[in-house]
């Protein structure tokens, strides 16, 4: 199923160098909403900073693709060395394959990580990368998005049961998805 993630962890953060670079991958695509910060909060967090700064070290760049407008996603990522792509569009590809084209990317080498089974996911897959799904950091959301929340209800509660993704820290065994 297209909106299947090829890997799971809790958190965006708890993602290092060393698993990416053991995965090929030198660029993470990210939704910035309830992925990197919460999504009612207008600017980022020093948690953003440190590991984007500890990836960028190891030579692995970070890249948003949002589905907000250029003037939330700028404000919000205003003190942070991180380029964007607003108004991505997803589920559509069209917002990270306009990154992976921006910035020369080869689509092996990138990773769609985010919260949304029906965005995020579906978006990555049809764009050609591997896609990984973090818990919402938290557990409230806007409108919009709780319209996709009560839709992809039934999908994590059957991954959940099934353990069907990979979890990303061993890539065999099972791992708790929350």
């Amino acid at each position: 199923m297209s909106f299947w993630p090829t890997w799971k962890v809790s958190s965006i953060f708890t993602v290092t160098p060393a698993q990416l670079l053991a995965r090929g991958k030198k660029y993470v695509l990210t939704d910035l909403d309830n992925t990197l910060i919460p999504w009612n909060q207008k600017d980022a967090l020093d948690q953003v900073r440190d590991w984007a700064a500890n990836l960028h070290q190891h030579g692995i760049e970070v890249i948003v693709v949002s589905n907000n407008n250029h003037a939330r996603v700028a404000e919000a990522l205003a003190d942070l060395p991180i380029q964007f792509i607003a108004r991505a569009l997803k589920p559509l590809p069209v917002g990270i394959k306009r990154a992976l084209a921006k910035f020369n990317i080869p689509a092996g080498q990138a990773v769609m990580v985010g919260d949304q089974f029906f965005t995020d996911m579906l978006a990555g897959t049809f764009a050609g990368v591997d896609t990984l799904i973090v818990s919402p950091l938290v557990h409230t959301d806007g409108w919009n998005t709780k319209i996709n929340r009560l839709l992809e209800k039934p999908v994590r509660h059957f991954i959940r049961q099934r353990e069907w993704t990979k979890p990303w820290a061993k890539e065999r065994g099972h791992a708790k998805f929350k």
